[in-house]
């Protein structure tokens, strides 16, 4: 077992006073032995991290460029200003709404980390691609590209969440053990890439994770979960963090 990492993505949701109440709640009920964050819109990052003491707090995206005239961007060292400690980047959902390349995405993980943010790597395939017998291959690439020219001493600054896309939102998250047969793959990748450094890096797993599916996930070996949904209220996501302190080493 390893220590677990239960990441709260809250997307496009919370007003500021839900944000520090959900915080509150949170933190007040916070387990040992797991790590946790969360990563609310950009408008609140601020605001959070003079409360927070116990979770991480990070952003869901970054640009690709160090500054300059791009109206509505947010840079890394804007994050790393405001007091954030990581960020999500090429979630699915950037990825399909807003056509982010695996090139874009190699970017902003050098940025994120030559600024010294942690960063999230989300990775997966649609349904078509795994119809087609093409999971390996897409995740393979989305691997390959995306940490293309990321400096080797910054690994440690890393985690890969394994998100099929065909799960997220859904309500229908794929089964544990297809699940771990592709972090397993993620895990061979990252140490044929990075050899003994890939090996320290946890692979999460993220797709309609709630609090009574979670643990099949966890037993059969993921290093934990990046959460949409269920995260939204404090709840449901103290009992992510139980489950993840339960299964901690």
């Amino acid at each position: 077992m390893s220590r677990k990492y239960i990441i709260a993505n809250w997307k496009m949701n919370m007003s500021l006073s839900e944000a520090l109440q959900w915080l509150k709640d949170v933190e007040e009920n916070f387990p040992e032995g797991v790590d946790g964050a969360v990563c609310p819109p950009f408008v609140y990052i601020r605001d959070l991290v003079k409360e927070a003491r116990k979770l991480k707090v990070g952003a869901q995206n970054v640009s690709w460029a160090e500054k300059g005239a791009y109206t509505g961007e947010v840079a890394a060292y804007m994050l790393k200003d405001v007091g954030a400690d990581l960020v999500i980047i090429g979630h699915s959902e950037r990825r399909k709404y807003f056509n982010e390349t695996n090139q874009d995405i190699s970017k902003k993980i050098t940025l994120a980390v030559k600024n010294g943010l942690e960063v999230v790597l989300c990775v997966g395939e649609t349904l078509e691609q795994r119809q087609a017998g093409k999971v390996e291959e897409v995740v393979r690439t989305q691997l390959r590209e995306g940490l293309d020219g990321v400096p080797p001493e910054t690994w440690e600054k890393l985690t890969i969440a394994y998100e099929p896309v065909w799960a997220i939102g859904t309500g229908v998250p794929c089964k544990p053990e297809d699940a771990i047969k592709v972090i397993e793959f993620i895990r061979a990748e990252l140490k044929d890439i990075a050899g003994n450094k890939g090996k320290g890096i946890r692979v999460l797993y993220g797709g309609s994770i709630k609090p009574d599916n979670f643990e099949e996930f966890l037993k059969v070996g993921v290093d934990g979960g990046l959460v949409g949904g269920a995260s939204l209220k404090a709840d449901s996501f103290i009992q992510l963090l139980r489950l993840g302190a339960k299964y901690s080493s």
